[in-house]
């Protein structure tokens, strides 16, 4: 969860700055950090947090302690529903598009890193971080428990794997092994053997190869409310003097990131404070009992903190910001080292000016809740007593246990009439309607969340013009849009500005990512990190259907102009045309607008250039393909010949055989009448015909037509 503070293990020494007598000792520090957690401690958990254990009660539909036994313990669930309505519709405008804010580019040479690092900014956060979920968690936190906090760092994560190889060759076993990443763990020969057990071909070698793998990678977390820690007079992160994260670790987790293990168990053990705190008590409900216990130092939980703090460590009379490592109730020092920043987004649904805790919407529906939950418990009770009336009866005149059952229809046993008396009690909670009424339209006022926002409310939008219907709908929204432009203009701002940090700090290779369709090659190094951020969320601006339709028209205007005073003029580009067709499909619902139509450079044409078929020819590609058309003619000219003189031969001996054939009757009629001897005229063009065929045969197999 948090980075290695050092590289190298951890010393349990601080680090002192020598032969000054102005800087920070060890113990000045140590009394620095002490004064300092402890003072935040006493303000979020004597202060805030019961405030919002409170709001966290209200919002699960906890009961209030002041139920009766015996009537109704019904309770509305105000806040949930209101915070309900809301998410939705925050969730949707942080991601209806992929870029939720964009860097501006501070010199005209930044353009475009400024735009690769709004792309690779934002697949960091969605792709390699949930994104979505985050966000939806730090929300939450904010609209119930004042604020939502999301912490980011640079995670030096190692992937190890072990695979095993058979058959080896030593040549591919120093293949292997001169990977810097790999080490190969166990190596054997192993030999084939025949049935008789003895050895066949070559021996092999069977390897164990463990590979690891750096992956550094930004990482991004929603940190509960009760663990981030800030100063009583803090109005923002940057003038606060300490800001904290504190939580719980194994001693385990904490050896692995170099700490002294002795050092560690010293302070093992003392963690409830954190943990059965009220406020995660109320977010959890958590109890301090039934919980499972092990004896193994590893498993030993540790207060740890993480602590910002400022602190003049140098002694030249400026407080500089040092991250400091602590441990144990006693907050015991082990490492520090100066940041330049404190890595924690903020969002306050309703801040308060010169204060850092604002109001969340929670705080504006809790006494709305408990109204409103009497009232209904009280006319359940009436509608209970209305349908179950008390009864007065004549001791020892009435069976008891029949007067208790309130079966439907069951009997009563008497001694003699009238002594079960039913006491009518009539409905009264239909009296108490207007004052829910009353109640939502107040609800309604304070937080802008009603029916109208969703478009549902018959009376809002029943016989209403189209221009009615959309202002009731735009005012009843405005709340939830002043909520989304105050997270856009504060958390989301920071969260971005630092992850872009972090990437241009820590990143220290190229990486293929995978940006609008397109594998690229991200170096960050070369980025400025002091870019501006712009919040790039649709608000303020209408629907979305009337944002189309706007941006429909603007598209009309630039086309006129490009077709009226040419793609490149003074008014319009087809950088800004595309720009506008890439917001109408984004406004459609579709994330990737490189889908449909392909972003513009600077300088680019809508036309692409010539192509090689298109482009005027040189008089000497003229005169080839003259000449190659008129060797082609004659070619075709000499094969038409050629056919025509086949097809005369082939008439020309039709011809000749026909005349045989009328020779050969005329002979064997004469044989036959002066020797009396027939003929086998069949047998005879038999033979002729197959010479014929024979013929054929010769003239095709030497490709004579």
């Amino acid at each position: 969860m948090y980075e290695n503070p050092a590289e190298g293990g951890i010393e349990e020494e601080l680090e002192v700055i020598e032969n000054d007598d102005k800087s920070l000792s060890e113990e000045d520090l140590q009394a620095i950090i002490t004064s300092e957690i402890s003072s935040a401690v006493d303000f979020i958990d004597n202060t805030i947090g019961p405030e919002r254990a409170k709001a966290t009660k209200y919002y699960k539909g906890e009961k209030f302690g002041n139920e009766e036994d015996g009537r109704s313990q019904i309770v509305s669930l105000d806040v949930r529903d209101t915070i309900g309505a809301i998410m939705p519709s925050l969730m949707r405008i942080f991601f209806s598009t992929d870029k939720v804010v964009e860097f501006v580019p501070r010199n005209a040479e930044d353009v475009e890193k400024a735009e690769q690092a709004t792309d690779y900014i934002s697949y960091i956060f969605s792709q390699d971080n949930p994104g979505f979920l985050t966000l939806q968690s730090a929300f939450k936190d904010a609209l119930v428990r004042k604020v939502g906090i999301i912490k980011y760092w640079w995670d030096e994560d190692v992937e190890v794997t072990t695979e095993h190889f058979s058959g080896l060759n030593p040549e591919a076993l120093q293949y292997l092994s001169s990977d810097p990443q790999t080490e190969v763990a166990s190596q054997e020969l192993a030999m084939e053997m025949d049935e008789f057990g003895n050895p066949i071909g070559m021996p092999s070698i069977e390897a164990t190869v463990t590979r690891r793998v750096d992956k550094g990678r930004v990482k991004v977390e929603a940190v509960p409310p009760e663990e981030f820690l800030i100063d009583r007079d803090a109005k923002t992160l940057e003038d606060a003097t300490i800001v904290a994260h504190r939580t719980t670790l194994t001693v385990s987790d904490l050896v692995a990131r170099g700490y002294e293990e002795e050092l560690i168990l010293e302070h093992a053990g003392d963690t409830d404070v954190l943990n059965w705190s009220d406020e995660l008590a109320a977010r959890q409900e958590t109890q301090s009992y039934g919980q499972a216990t092990r004896s193994d130092d590893a498993a030993r939980e540790v207060s740890y903190t993480e602590s910002y703090v400022k602190a003049d460590m140098d002694g030249d009379g400026i407080a500089e910001l040092i991250k400091v490592c602590s441990i144990g109730p006693s907050n015991k020092v082990l490492y520090w080292e100066p940041v330049a920043d404190v890595p924690f987004a903020t969002f306050c649904p309703d801040p308060e000016p010169h204060t850092f805790f604002g109001m969340s919407v929670a705080d504006s529906v809790m006494d709305i809740q408990k109204t409103k939950s009497a009232v209904l418990r009280n006319m359940l009770d009436s509608l209970a007593m209305s349908i179950h009336p008390r009864m007065a009866i004549v001791e020892g005149q009435v069976n008891l246990d029949d007067c208790l059952n309130t079966e439907v229809g069951s009997l009563i046993r008497q001694r003699s009439a009238g002594m079960v008396t039913p006491f009518a009690m009539p409905f009264v909670g239909k009296e108490a309607f207007p004052m829910m009424q009353y109640l939502d339209e107040l609800r309604e006022n304070r937080t802008g969340i009603s029916k109208a926002a969703a478009g549902l409310d018959a009376s809002a939008l029943q016989s209403s013009t189209a221009s009615a219907v959309n202002a009731t709908v735009s005012q009843a929204q405005q709340h939830i849009e002043m909520i989304a432009r105050i997270f856009a203009e504060t958390g989301m701002k920071q969260l971005f500005k630092g992850i872009l940090k972090l990437t241009i700090n820590h990143q220290d290779e190229e990486r293929m990512t995978r940006l609008n369709n397109q594998f690229v090659p991200i170096d960050p190094r070369s980025w400025n990190a002091d870019m501006d951020v712009s919040s790039n969320i649709a608000l303020g601006k209408g629907t979305d259907t009337e944002r189309i339709a706007a941006l429909s028209q603007i598209a009309g205007k630039q086309e006129e102009l490009m077709k009226l005073l040419g793609p490149v003029n003074a008014l319009v580009s087809p950088k800004q045309y595309s720009h506008t067709l890439a917001k109408i499909v984004e406004l459609s619902g579709f994330k990737d607008p490189s889908m449909f139509i392909n972003a513009l450079q600077d300088g680019q044409p809508l036309v692409p250039p010539e192509t090689a078929q298109n482009k005027k020819k040189s008089p000497e590609e003229l005169l080839a393909e003259v000449q190659t058309q008129s060797i082609r003619a004659d070619i075709e000219k000499k094969a038409a010949e050629l056919q025509l003189r086949r097809d005369e031969m082939l008439r020309k001996d039709d011809l000749e055989r026909d005349k045989l054939d009328a020779d050969i009757h005329l002979k064997a009629a004469e044989i036959q009448g002066k020797h009396g001897t027939s003929v086998n005229i069949a047998q005879i063009k038999a033979d002729v015909d197959r010479d014929r065929e024979m013929i054929k045969g010769i003239q095709a197999g030497r490709g004579v037509r």
